[in-house]
């Protein structure tokens, strides 16, 4: 049975962690004895006594802020009773609301208890699963807070919306409201709703299966989350690293995490948190279980019971607060789990059943699942007919979910909002400055009006002088200001550049003996190395794009977007096909393939697959040769003498679009090291002759420190580098990796 998705925690841009409590429970009661007091006296007037925006105002005011803050507290353990509630104070509100009354204080206070009961309202049918609902709601939320340009409020809604998609499968969807919402806290200072945010652009990634980035996100909201000792939060955090370990195939560390996070639930009395994170705990037993070997039965047989009493007990918490979603979930992975056992009457009936309330919530990623695992049912229980009509049902479903139109909106739509972030800075910087230049005109265009008085020629003459030199200063300025937007653009893209790079000491977690020397020559680099580990494979790459500077630096997104997508999504490994499906890659992203093409760009590469299980080191290259050291001698694998991209039209003769690459495999022996580099290093000019550093020097470095410690070889291959190079310019990207086996 195909493996079932760990359920990521959504923190909701204004649920501020909710959990029942013994203050809560006193809460709950002194709001329903203020309801009781209302409904039996409808005529009495109330002083003062609510604190925030309701205070100064009657009763009809004061009892929808009951009515909500009532809702708000019952919504995880009977969140039908909280829709019932905010359903009446919504009731209230549009009937003592004016339209014409916006602009009074008394309106726009009227107004925001609209606003918040719509928004309690979308928030508790998401909670039930109810999924468009929760939309429209949200949305007419959203168009009272933006006629009031309450900020905090449309915030809150941006970051509640992209829950909805989230949960719908729209991916692109989610990550754009939560890169608004995200922008809007930042500028806010509102560091609980930024920490939020954080955690549910990690959520994205989640799903998406970029776990890197995902784990950089769950990290900074988990700091933010313990620096303001908000504990709801934290539980969350520790939730989804757990789910992030585990995807990694750390199950160690994902128990722990995942069992810090269930006891903080249980402790908060937050059902609907725990029985997302008991499911997640079956789900890894029901996991480890299918690897177990069929001989050990009894191992075997524990471990699927263990699931199976987590997906129970989180079965029962998700219909206890009436989760349909939750509901879902968990009938579909006790389904799956009974099927793995052969049990394939019980596995239908709860397959059936999860389906089915996946349609009626119009969850594309459930709908997906269960489609999936129905189809292996019927086929493992000998029903073929029924298997691929289900199958056929599940490619839909997932086409509709991951296509690759939703990835390339992701990839925009995250550097746009970092672009968007810098352009707001410099734009606030741009004007301070307009202020200042147009105060300094002023004094001047004084001065000269007092002097005219006096010496009307001197004036003339002046004015000219004036004019002549003003206008040499502005186009001055204008050339300076120039200059430095080009230069905070490249130095922002910088910033974006190296946050795609995996850091070294990441890379030495996987690879304790080894470094990266990476020297660009311009602020952003052509050069780039990549790595990843999937399926307990190593994928490490030294990759040399066309150029350097930033025409380099854009083909090297392209690249790491690509590596991403060929490795990490479609999970392929060997390095000749990895080299071949990125060759194509390269052609279509640039329109290569077309006569006359206006791109010529493409890359040298040097890639290497180790493959610690199977003893060996695969290498492919384009190019980029990869040096072995074994036995105090150097052997050189070449590459293949075609880049990767570049151009050519179709019709010439090799047809560069399907370019092969050979593939090396090489057998893995105690005390052998590898090295990867560009031509930057070899290529450099310096020393007494002004000549090239060459291969031959670079060999006899390598050799002669071979019995040294990665790191400090590096430091060695650093010095020799700036030592030769000196007062000389650096001519090109320098990238040197090495690693000892």
């Amino acid at each position: 049975m195909t493996r079932a998705i760990k359920r990521i925690f959504l923190g909701l841009a204004l649920l501020f962690f909710h959990f029942t409590s013994f203050s809560q429970q006193n809460k709950i009661d002194s709001l329903r004895s203020v309801l009781k007091m209302l409904n039996r006296d409808p005529s009495m007037e109330f002083s003062p006594t609510i604190k925030g925006e309701a205070a100064g105002l009657r009763f009809d005011s004061i009892k929808i802020n009951t009515l909500n803050e009532l809702a708000w507290e019952l919504m995880y353990n009977n969140p039908d009773t909280s829709i019932l509630l905010s359903t009446q104070a919504l009731d209230i509100s549009l009937a003592v609301f004016k339209k014409e009354e916006i602009l009074s204080p008394l309106g726009r206070a009227k107004a925001k208890f609209i606003a918040k009961s719509f928004k309690n309202l979308g928030v508790f049918n998401w909670l039930k699963g109810n999924f468009a609902l929760s939309l429209d709601y949200h949305f007419k939320a959203l168009i009272i807070w933006e006629s009031l340009n309450y900020k905090k409020g449309i915030s809150t809604t941006f970051g509640n919306i992209g829950l909805v998609y989230h949960d719908q499968g729209d991916y692109p969807k989610a990550l754009d409201y939560y890169f608004k919402a995200l922008k809007m806290d930042e500028e806010l200072k509102n560091k609980k709703g930024v920490a939020r945010h954080f955690g549910n652009i990690g959520n994205v990634y989640t799903a998406q299966k970029d776990y890197s980035k995902a784990l950089d996100y769950y990290l900074k909201a988990l700091k933010m989350a313990e620096e303001l000792g908000e504990k709801g939060g934290i539980s969350h955090h520790y939730a989804n690293i757990g789910i992030v370990y585990d995807a990694q195939g750390d199950r160690q560390k994902a128990l722990d995490y995942y069992f810090k996070a269930l006891k903080m639930y249980e402790e908060l009395g937050n059902k609907s948190g725990a029985a997302v994170n008991l499911g997640n705990i079956g789900l890894l037993y029901y996991d480890q279980a299918k690897e177990v070997s069929l001989d050990n039965a009894m191992f075997r047989e524990n471990l699927f019971a263990k699931a199976l009493h987590y997906h129970f007990k989180a079965l029962k918490m998700s219909v206890e607060v009436a989760d349909k979603e939750g509901i879902a979930r968990h009938l579909g992975d006790i389904g799956a789990l009974y099927t793995d056992t052969k049990k394939y009457k019980e596995g239908e009936e709860y397959l059936q059943k999860a389906l089915a309330l996946s349609t009626e919530i119009k969850s594309l990623d459930l709908i997906e699942e269960h489609q999936r695992n129905i189809s292996e049912l019927y086929e493992k229980a000998h029903q073929p007919a029924q298997a691929l009509e289900h199958y056929k049902k599940y490619i839909i479903a997932r086409d509709s979910i991951f296509n690759e139109e939703n990835t390339k909106k992701t990839v925009r739509l995250e550097m746009t909002f970092d672009f968007e972030k810098k352009e707001t800075i410099a734009k606030a910087e741009q004007e301070k400055q307009n202020a200042i230049v147009q105060e300094e005109k002023q004094k001047q265009k004084i001065i000269l009006i007092l002097i005219s008085c006096f010496l009307l020629l001197v004036v003339v003459f002046a004015s000219f002088m004036f004019n002549r030199w003003r206008i040499t200063q502005k186009q001055k300025n204008i050339i300076e200001k120039q200059k430095e937007k080009i230069l905070d653009s490249i130095t922002y893209a910088q910033l974006i550049q190296q946050s795609i790079l995996v850091e070294e000491n990441e890379i030495q977690t996987h690879l304790p003996d080894s470094f990266i020397y990476f020297q660009p020559k311009d602020i952003v680099s052509g050069d780039l190395y990549w790595f990843s580990k999937v399926n307990e494979k190593i994928i490490l790459a030294a990759i040399d794009c066309t150029g350097h500077g930033v025409p380099g630096a854009f083909m090297s997104m392209i690249g790491n977007t690509l590596l991403n997508q060929i490795v990490n999504e479609k999970q392929i490994t060997v390095p000749s096909e990895v080299l071949q499906l990125l060759n194509i890659g390269i052609y279509e992203s640039l329109h290569q393939q077309k006569d006359g093409t206006l791109s010529r760009d493409g890359m040298d590469i040097a890639l290497c697959c180790i493959d610690y299980k199977n003893s060996q080191v695969q290498y492919a290259g384009a190019h980029n040769p990869l040096y072995v050291l074994m036995d105090n001698e150097i052997t050189i694998i070449k590459a293949d003498r075609q880049t990767v991209g570049g151009g050519g039209f179709i019709t010439t003769k090799g047809n560069s679009i399907n370019r092969e690459y050979t593939n090396h495999v090489i057998p893995i022996k105690k005390g052998m090291s590898i090295y990867l580099f560009s031509d930057g290093y070899n290529d450099q000019f310096g020393g007494k002759d002004r000549k090239k550093f060459g291969a031959q020097k670079f060999k006899e470095l390598l050799l002669s420190n071979r019995h040294l410690s990665m790191q400090k070889q590096k430091e060695l291959i650093v010095a020799a580098h700036q030592e030769w190079k000196g007062n000389t310019p650096q001519i090109d990207d320098v990238l040197v990796v090495g690693i000892k086996l």
